[in-house]
C-alpha cells in the first residue's frame, strides 16, 4: 500500500488481502490503521469505500458504520439498499455487539465500566474533539484488562453505545488514554500538527507509536452474521516490545 504525502493509495492486491467475508449482500474487510473509510477528494484509491467500489465493481455501496482513520479492524459494507437499511436499523436499536482491543497508558488493575455522557468539547483546539459533559449524550463503555506491562495495559473495550470517539474519550477521562492518541493523549495540538505536516519529530518524541492503539476486533449483528479481524501487526509488535512488570518473566 504505497504511502503518499497525503496518505495511502490502496493497491488492488492489498485490498483483496483485507477481505474477511463476501457474499451477495455483504462485504467485510479488515481495515489497516491509517486508511480513511469515507470518500476522499484524492480519488477512489485513497479511501476504503472508494477502493471497494472500484476494485469490486460495487456501486452503490453502503457503509452502516465506520472507523476512525487510525483505528484498524472490521468494517462491514452492504451491497444493496435493503441490506444497508437492515444493518443500520440494528445499529440504531443497539442490536449490534462490538469488541475492540486497545492499549491504554498506565496499569488498569480491574474491569472498569464508564457511564458518562459525551458531547463536543467546548473551546477545544481540535473542533471534532469530544468530552465527558453533563449535557452530552448517554454513553457506556466497559474496559476489561487482558495483559499488563510496566507502562501499559492491553484491554478489551466493549462499547454499549456508539458515540463518536466514545472509547477514546472514556479511556482518557478515566486517566488511561489510548497509547498514541493525538487528540486525547498528551497534547491535542499534536493532531493539528499531524494534519498539517505529517508525523513530525515532535510527534515521534511525544507519542509511543505512529497511530492510536485501537482495533475493532469483532462485530456481530442480531441473528448473525459475526465478523472477526485479527489484531493488526503494528499493535502486536508494539505490545511485544513492552517491558514486563518487575518480577515477571519476559
Amino acid at each position: 500500500m504505497p504511502e503518499t504525502a497525503w496518505g495511502f493509495e490502496i493497491a488492488p492486491a492489498e485490498f483483496e488481502s483485507w477481505i474477511l467475508f463476501e457474499d451477495s449482500e455483504l462485504l467485510a474487510v479488515n481495515k489497516p490503521g491509517g486508511v480513511v473509510c469515507h470518500p476522499s477528494k484524492r480519488g477512489p484509491r485513497s479511501s476504503l469505500i472508494g477502493a471497494a467500489r472500484e476494485f469490486r465493481g460495487l456501486d452503490p455501496l453502503h457503509m452502516p458504520s465506520r472507523l476512525d482513520r487510525e483505528t484498524s479492524g472490521v468494517v462491514v459494507f452492504a451491497k444493496n439498499k435493503a441490506a444497508g437499511s437492515r444493518l443500520q436499523k440494528q445499529i440504531e436499536l443497539r442490536q449490534v455487539s462490538k469488541r475492540y482491543l486497545a492499549i491504554l497508558q498506565g496499569r488498569l488493575e480491574r474491569r472498569m465500566e464508564i457511564r458518562e455522557p459525551i458531547g463536543l468539547c467546548p473551546d477545544a483546539a481540535v473542533k471534532i474533539r469530544r468530552a465527558v459533559r453533563p449535557d452530552g449524550k448517554s454513553a457506556v463503555t466497559a474496559f476489561e484488562p487482558l495483559e499488563t506491562s510496566a507502562n501499559y495495559t492491553f484491554v478489551a473495550a466493549l462499547p454499549q453505545t456508539g458515540r463518536m470517539h466514545q472509547i477514546r474519550v472514556h479511556a482518557a477521562w478515566a486517566g488511561h488514554p489510548i497509547a498514541g492518541d493525538k487528540i486525547y493523549g498528551p497534547d491535542e495540538t499534536l493532531y493539528l500538527e499531524f494534519v498539517e505536516h505529517g508525523f513530525t519529530p515532535r510527534l515521534a518524541q511525544a507519542l509511543p507509536l505512529r497511530r492510536h492503539a485501537l482495533h475493532a476486533e469483532r462485530i456481530s449483528f442480531a441473528g448473525g452474521p459475526e465478523f472477526l479481524a485479527p489484531l493488526a501487526r503494528d499493535l502486536i509488535d508494539f505490545w511485544r516490545a513492552q517491558p514486563a512488570l518487575q518480577g515477571e518473566a519476559p
